[in-house]
């Protein structure tokens, strides 16, 4: 039984294409293996949940080339980092926004940053300067205005009117 050989069958089993085919088979199995470790660094950047991330990389590798763009369907739209950042600034805007509208603690009403009484319920919101008479924060130690340090102990808030009146007490029992 002789066969003949083909030129073409001839070509196939020459060890050039031979080489050829192994380097084609192993580009797509390196570009196989790219994509799946893609997935996984993506998974990782968007996914908390080391299970989620673990099932995202199974989807990458299996089915080959069709997993990753199942994975972009289905992936989170944004990094945790963004979220966070995200998260971060909403908060600062809205500590912004409280500042500008500051409130009485006891009565609620609108009261300016510059404001040492409440001009509607008379409660004391910050501490003078004995220096200056600027209005100072419940934690500072010296007045950044004067350079005056201030006792420790005062109370922030503080009723002026109750203030006011056990003074005025005082001084009509003293008067009689």
């Amino acid at each position: 039984m002789n066969l003949a050989v083909t030129p073409l069958a001839q070509s196939l089993v020459s060890p050039d294409w031979t080489l050829l085919r192994n380097l084609g088979i192993g580009l797509v199995v390196v570009v196989w293996l790219a994509t799946a470790y893609w997935t996984f660094k993506d998974a990782r950047r968007r996914i908390e949940d080391p299970w989620l991330i673990a099932l995202a990389t199974l989807v990458g590798l299996f089915p080959p080339f069709l997993g990753p763009i199942i994975y972009m369907f289905l992936r989170p739209p944004e990094y945790i980092q963004d979220a966070r950042e995200r998260e971060l600034e909403i908060k600062a805007m809205e500590e912004r926004l409280s500042r500008l509208d500051q409130r009485c603690p006891v009565c609620r009403a609108r009261v300016e940053p510059s404001y040492l009484v409440c001009p509607v319920c008379t409660t004391r919101l910050k501490q003078a300067c004995p220096g200056c008479g600027q209005p100072l924060e419940s934690l500072w130690q010296v007045c950044p205005y004067c350079a005056t340090e201030i006792p420790p102990g005062l109370p922030s808030f503080e009723d002026v009117s109750a203030t006011q009146r056990r003074s005025s007490r005082r001084t009509t029992a003293s008067d009689n």
